[in-house]
C-alpha cells in the first residue's frame, strides 16, 4: 500500500518539466500597428479580371460620349467649333481647304473621338482609381486622389486658356504679318495637328505645379531647393515654350509666362500638401 504522503508517479512536479518550454501566448498587436491593408490580398487572376472590368467600362463610357457627340453637335460642327477661332481671323470669305480626298471624313472623326475621350475622361479616371486604391494605404490616398482630380482640372484649364486667349493672339499676330498679295488658305488636317500640338503643350505645361508638388513630397528636392532654382525655371520655361511653340513671340510668351507662374504656385501648394499626407509613423 502506498504511501499518500509520497507524490504519484502521474504528478508532473517542477523538476520533470524543467527542461521542457512552454509556449508563451501570443502577443495581440496593438491596433494602430496592424497593417491595414492586411488580408485585402487578391489572387493574380482576381486583379486581371478586375482590370478587364475596369478597361471595358472606360470603353464603354468614351463611346457613349462619342455617340452622343455624334447626334449632338455632330462630327462637322465639332470642327467647326475648333476652328473658329482661325476663322475669325482670316479674310472675308476664307474658308479652310481640304487636300486630300478623304481628310473631310477624317478630319472631323478625329476630332469626335478627341472630344469623346475628353468629356469621358472623369470616368476613366474613376475606373483608374476604384483600381489602384484598394491597395493603398490611407495616407496614400490622401496623396493620390487630390492630385488626379487637380491634375485632370489643370489640363483642362491649359486647354481651355489656349483655345479662348492664346489662339486669338497668335492668329491676330500671324495675319498682321501676311502680305496682302496672299490669300491665306490653311489645311483643315494641318490645323488639326497645330491645334492638338498647341492643347497638349498648353495642358502639360499647366501641370507645374503637380511636379514641383510631387518632388517636394516624394523628398528628391527640398522646399529651400526649389526655391533657389527660380531663376533657372525661369530660362527653361523660355527654352521649352521656344521648342514646343510656332516661331512667334506671343504664343512663347503666353506659354513662358504662366509656367514660371505655376511654379511659384506649386511650391506654396507643396507646402501645404506635404503637412496633410504624411504617413501616420511621420506625424509622431
Amino acid at each position: 500500500m502506498s504511501d499518500p504522503s509520497k507524490p504519484s508517479s502521474a504528478t508532473v512536479t517542477p523538476t520533470e518539466t524543467a527542461g521542457e518550454q512552454v509556449a508563451a501566448p501570443q502577443e495581440t498587436p496593438h491596433p494602430s500597428e496592424k497593417d491595414e491593408l492586411s488580408g485585402s490580398e487578391q489572387p493574380f487572376v482576381q486583379h486581371l479580371v478586375e482590370l478587364r472590368d475596369r478597361l471595358v467600362k472606360s470603353a464603354i463610357a468614351i463611346a457613349l460620349a462619342c455617340f452622343v457627340l455624334s447626334l449632338y453637335p455632330g462630327p462637322a460642327d465639332l470642327y467647326d467649333i475648333l476652328a473658329a477661332p482661325l476663322v475669325a481671323h482670316l479674310p472675308a470669305g476664307t474658308t479652310l481647304i481640304a487636300t486630300s480626298v478623304i481628310s473631310p471624313f477624317l478630319v472631323p472623326l478625329k476630332i469626335l473621338l478627341m472630344a469623346a475621350f475628353l468629356l469621358a475622361l472623369p470616368v476613366v479616371l474613376y475606373q483608374v482609381w476604384a483600381f489602384v486604391a484598394p491597395g493603398l494605404y490611407s495616407h496614400e490616398k490622401k496623396l493620390v486622389l487630390p492630385l488626379v482630380i487637380s491634375s485632370t482640372l489643370l489640363f483642362f484649364l491649359g486647354v481651355a486658356f489656349c483655345y479662348f486667349f492664346v489662339f486669338g493672339q497668335v492668329f491676330t499676330f500671324i495675319q498682321s504679318f501676311a502680305p496682302k498679295s496672299i490669300t491665306a488658305a490653311p489645311d483643315i488636317e494641318a490645323y488639326l495637328s497645330f491645334v492638338l500640338t498647341m492643347f497638349l503643350a498648353f495642358g502639360m505645361a499647366f501641370e507645374v505645379p503637380i511636379v514641383v508638388i510631387v518632388l517636394a513630397r516624394m523628398n528628391i528636392f527640398s522646399i529651400e531647393k526649389l526655391k533657389s532654382f527660380r531663376s533657372y525655371f525661369v530660362v527653361l520655361a523660355f527654352i521649352v515654350a521656344a521648342i514646343v511653340t510656332p516661331p512667334d513671340v506671343v504664343s512663347q510668351l503666353a506659354l513662358a509666362i504662366p509656367m514660371c507662374l505655376l511654379y511659384e504656385v506649386g511650391i506654396w501648394a507643396a507646402q501645404i500638401f506635404i503637412k496633410n499626407t504624411q504617413a501616420p509613423e511621420d506625424q509622431d
